[in-house]
């Protein structure tokens, strides 16, 4: 990135994370993605050339640090990239509150919902024994139209390609409905009593999945105009 030519510490710090995708991978540090494969998912418009020299500009400006972990790399935010996290939180809650917001067929993609889900879910709630949640998403092409969430209360995975386990609980919706719920734009329960939201499978898994899902970490933060809609 060009600079500013300033002195002005504001600029200098545009320069670093002012950089296009910069402050989404500083996200998904953020939120506990430490492989290169795990922050590319949380990114996946991004070219992994792309990403690796984001990366080294992050770590050579003493925002992010490089380690070795089991045989492979992993990279955390220094102290540095902590202290700026809860700047980056500010920005995501004030552009949540103060920003009109349309949801464009562009914006709503199920696999960064799905992403985000899997590393939210509330682990506590999730039954002791292996639970499949099968995922479709009804306006997505077959590539993207199925996906599966496999866990219990230790963890869970996410898998974009059949897992060939059956599943035990069937959720069927479109991309904007799960990406309006998930922000909290709309709410869940709504989404399920209109059937914008269908959930097929035992009444006790049916009953319990609602208090499974913790939702975006900014569901909560109310809009001053709510989201429009294109898709």
């Amino acid at each position: 990135m060009k600079g500013y030519g300033q002195f002005c510490p504001l600029a200098l710090a545009s320069e670093i994370v002012g950089e296009r995708w910069t402050t989404l991978v500083i996200r998904e540090l953020m939120l506990g993605s430490h492989r290169f494969n795990e922050i590319h998912r949380g990114v996946p418009r991004m070219s992994p050339t792309l990403l690796t020299r984001r990366l080294r500009t992050l770590e050579k400006a003493g925002i992010v640090e490089r380690r070795r972990s089991g045989g492979r790399t992993e990279y955390v935010l220094s102290e540095a990239g902590a202290e700026l996290a809860p700047t980056l939180e500010s920005l995501a809650v004030w552009s949540k509150r103060r920003l009109p917001a349309t949801l464009s067929e562009d914006r709503a993609d199920p696999d960064l919902v799905m992403w985000d889900m899997h590393r939210r879910m509330h682990l506590e709630r999730m039954p002791h024994t292996r639970t499949v949640i099968q995922f479709e998403f009804t306006d997505q092409p077959v590539v993207k139209r199925l996906r599966w969430i496999i866990g219990d209360s230790s963890g869970v995975d996410l898998c974009i390609t059949d897992p060939g386990l059956d599943a035990d609980l069937f959720v069927t919706t479109d991309s904007g409905t799960i990406t309006l719920v998930w922000y909290g734009d709309l709410p869940l329960r709504r989404a399920l009593t209109d059937g914008q939201i269908r959930l097929h499978g035992p009444r006790r898994l049916c009953e319990a999945f609602p208090s499974w899902l913790q939702l975006s970490l900014l569901a909560d933060i109310p809009r001053r105009r709510p989201a429009a809609t294109e898709v």
